[in-house]
């Protein structure tokens, strides 16, 4: 009798990321969270700066900062169902390699966090925005966006599997998570400031965009090579 092959790393991270989309989309919970928080937060916003539009690094400010307190909510919620389920102990159990559970929670943010832009980024345009950009620059946006849900989605997935472990976590989400996505949210509100200029959109800084993608390289290959020391303890 032949004894079952291990399931890959690809394969084994795509069963699991089959599994986070399927119970979100059964009993939404993270990505509501998140946009009912972003659209209270800039009904806030509107009123605590009293202005009724907002343009600049103004308007990227508030934008990036909604954003990046609504991605918490997302990385707050990443591992909890598994923890509190037994879902992370089988996982472990399983013959597979760890990588594999890195990758498909780190995916499954990754994609809460491109939905809750569709919802987020337009509401903002809607609500707080001044000059509406042209339909090039919402192509630039989409691009620093991108790079952006890349990163927090990486530091993300691996701050969640250190606060999992503890019993503060929502605490220690915030503590660990915030100052190791400060260069993210930098990077990203200068990168956008030009897009949202009251006297029109101007050129897109290179050099943002050169350190989102250097963070998201930097820190991709920081968590891959620590999440199997993370989970096992």
């Amino acid at each position: 009798m032949s004894v079952p092959t291990p399931p890959g790393t690809l394969a084994a991270a795509g069963a699991v990321l089959t599994k986070e989309l399927r119970l979100e989309r059964r009993a939404p919970q993270t990505l509501v969270a998140m946009a009912l928080f972003s659209a209270t937060t800039y009904v806030l916003f509107h009123f605590a700066l009293r202005r009724d539009s907002v343009d600049g690094d103004l308007a990227s400010g508030v934008l990036w900062v909604t954003l990046t307190l609504a991605a918490l909510l997302g990385i707050g919620r990443l591992f909890v169902a598994d923890r509190d389920e037994g879902g992370l102990d089988g996982f472990l159990l399983a013959p597979v390699d760890r990588s594999a559970l890195f990758l498909a929670k780190a995916t499954a943010l990754f994609l809460f966090l491109v939905a809750l832009e569709v919802i987020a980024v337009p509401l903002f345009a809607i609500l707080l925005l001044g000059p509406t950009p042209a339909i090039g620059d919402w192509g630039r946006l989409t691009l620093v966006l991108l790079l952006a849900d890349l990163g927090l989605a990486v530091v993300g997935t691996l701050v969640a599997a250190i606060a999992v472990q503890t019993r503060a976590r929502d605490l220690i989400t915030s503590i660990l998570a915030l100052p190791l996505a400060i260069p993210v949210i930098i990077g990203a509100a200068r990168a956008t400031a030009p897009i949202f200029a009251a006297g029109g959109a101007g050129a897109l800084p290179g050099r943002w965009l050169a350190v989102l993608a250097l963070y998201d390289l930097i820190f991709a290959l920081l968590a891959w090579a620590l999440f199997d020391y993370l989970v096992e303890d």
